[in-house]
């Protein structure tokens, strides 16, 4: 069973047959991907593919259990994981909780900023290296929404304080937005991103985080996104995400 999950807006127009798929990859010609297709060795997800099978963007095939990249549309890829807890934000594979391993994506992929380890969420990832540097670069000038649960009660008074600024890792945060949800959760809104920042701001306080997850960045939202799965950004995503951060391909 595939990680993925299918974008909501993928259409028949978005889908290539699965023969021009294979064939615009360079693997082989069509008639020969029509072949493999016919020996029942070519896969879409995961599934065993029939001839005239569809394949829509973001859906892995594999031939033999090998992944084929179809080069016929933009090589790049732009995900949207929710992180479970125990998960590293490095491409760095002595790691043995990096998350490259734990995803298995067939292109190597580069997570657009951090979340800690201890942290749930949405996490962002791609190949295209000018969209990661274009987003680290404006980290401190986009959103960036979490909730969080902290150990004991907190009050109107926690909430000012959060959102005026407080004085970490020899700075002091940017105003931010609170918004009280409950006894001892709340939500935040970043546009600033500095080592374990949220933590650190709590901690200022007198508070432990007890659960913390990322649930926005910009308007990319993790929504119903089943943790430790993955989905590709709807092109309505990508065009809005990129309008946002002014980048041009």
């Amino acid at each position: 069973m595939s990680d993925r999950i299918p974008s909501s807006d993928s259409t028949r127009e978005d889908a290539v047959r699965i023969n021009r798929y294979i064939s615009s990859s360079g693997y082989c010609s069509r008639r020969r991907a029509d072949e493999y297709v016919m020996a029942g060795v070519v896969t879409i997800d995961g599934e065993v593919a029939v001839s005239g099978s569809q394949v829509f963007p973001g859906q892995i095939v594999r031939i033999n259990g090998q992944a084929v990249l179809s080069k016929e549309k933009d090589e790049h890829i732009y995900l949207a994981f929710h992180k479970p807890l125990g998960i590293t934000c490095t491409t760095d594979r002595r790691d043995k909780s990096n998350v490259i391993d734990y995803i298995k994506y067939p292109t190597r992929l580069f997570p657009i900023g951090r979340l800690d380890k201890n942290s749930t969420g949405l996490l962002l990832l791609t190949n295209d290296g000018g969209i990661v540097n274009r987003l680290l670069r404006a980290e401190g000038k986009h959103d960036k929404e979490y909730v969080v649960t902290v150990d004991k009660p907190i009050d109107d008074a926690f909430r000012k304080k959060m959102e005026g600024g407080l004085p970490i890792l020899d700075t002091v945060t940017l105003p931010c937005k609170v918004k009280l949800t409950g006894k001892c959760t709340f939500h935040i809104i970043l546009n600033q991103g500095l080592n374990r920042q949220i933590r650190r701001m709590c901690e200022y306080l007198g508070y432990r985080v007890i659960k913390l997850k990322r649930i926005r960045i910009l308007n990319i939202h993790l929504g119903s996104l089943p943790v430790g799965k993955y989905r590709e950004l709807t092109s309505h995503e990508r065009k809005v995400l990129m309008d946002l951060i002014h980048y041009e391909k």
